[in-house]
């Protein structure tokens, strides 16, 4: 049932996008901030504390009303399910950027790209290059594809009822949102990390799979400790290998600051075509992805 569920709010995402999840944020966000200027005393355990109101209602909440609704009648808990994941998942939160950008750099509009990169990534993009363009396009639409599919999936399958998902997309929040509060945001962040260390892992590997194994596991041993976040390095590194596209790279900005980035992958400079690429490989990994849970949810009944 939980692969019924996957595949409704997929469907339901790509037909009809939900626009309003600034609406969702801002709840968060209001309730996020209580619970730090109730609880935030400088100390870590107060940080464990509001995480622990924070998340409660949420996911004990949405476990136990999947409970009842499923002894009420197991539709209801699908339809549930499927309400869910189709707030907490966001292939379309990323994808509309991506198709932009890619249908600017095969129109020639260099600088209707740039604008939408710089929108996305929220940074001055004006003096980008075309393959500075297609790398960070790319770059960013691996690590949400992780952030708001892949990763979101693996929870919902671990956890019952919609439980999972809640509760990583949680987590990455209050992850951001307390990250910088000193001793209060180490919890959030060490939760975070713990629920990411699995799903990065499983993401790279599905990305191999679909992709060039061999220089994917590479790319992903050699080089994702040097990225800034090891995490979504991995992430990264695999994409490119799997792909055989180089990412990463030093980036100079408007003011003439130049970020210091590892390079990641092996191959080509990114071009119009690894943008087609990128695509099939999230795809495919999806597809990947969805049979893979449609086995396990069999094994389980047998």
């Amino acid at each position: 049932m939980s692969v019924i569920a996957i595949i409704a709010a997929l469907l339901l995402e790509q037909w009809r996008p939900l626009v309003e999840r600034k609406a969702y944020h801002a709840l968060l966000a209001r309730w996020a901030n209580w619970l730090e200027g109730t609880f935030n005393a400088g100390e870590s355990r107060h940080g464990r504390i509001a995480w622990a109101v924070a998340a409660a209602p949420l996911v004990v909440g949405s476990l136990a009303l999947y409970w009842i609704l499923f002894w009420v009648h197991p539709l209801l808990a699908l339809a549930l399910n499927v309400a869910a994941l189709y707030v907490t998942l966001g292939f379309r939160q990323f994808s509309h950027y991506f198709t932009g950008i890619q249908l600017a750099v095969k129109a020639d509009d260099l600088d209707r790209a740039r604008e939408l990169i710089g929108t996305w990534r929220g940074e001055a993009s004006q003096h980008r290059t075309k393959e500075e363009v297609v790398r960070l396009a790319i770059e960013e639409a691996l690590a949400a594809s992780h952030r708001h599919v892949f990763a979101v999936l693996f929870w919902f399958m671990l956890l019952p009822g919609p439980s999972g998902a809640i509760l990583y997309r949680l987590a990455g929040f209050l992850a951001r949102r307390w990250g910088g509060q000193g001793a209060f945001g180490i919890f959030a962040i060490r939760v975070h990390e713990a629920m990411e260390w699995p799903a990065v892992r499983l993401t790279a590997i599905a990305f191999a799979i679909v992709g060039d194994f061999e220089d994917a596991i590479y790319c992903w041993r050699t080089q994702s400790a040097n990225w800034a976040d090891a995490r979504i390095g991995i992430v990264l590194a695999a994409g490119a290998g799997a792909m055989g596209v180089r990412l990463g790279m030093p980036l100079a900005y408007a003011d003439g600051t130049v970020e210091p980035r590892a390079e990641l992958g092996l191959g080509e400079s990114a071009d119009t075509a690894f943008l087609d690429s990128t695509v099939g490989l999230l795809w495919r990994s999806l597809v990947v992805w969805v049979f893979l849970l449609a086995v396990l949810s069999v094994a389980r009944i047998f």
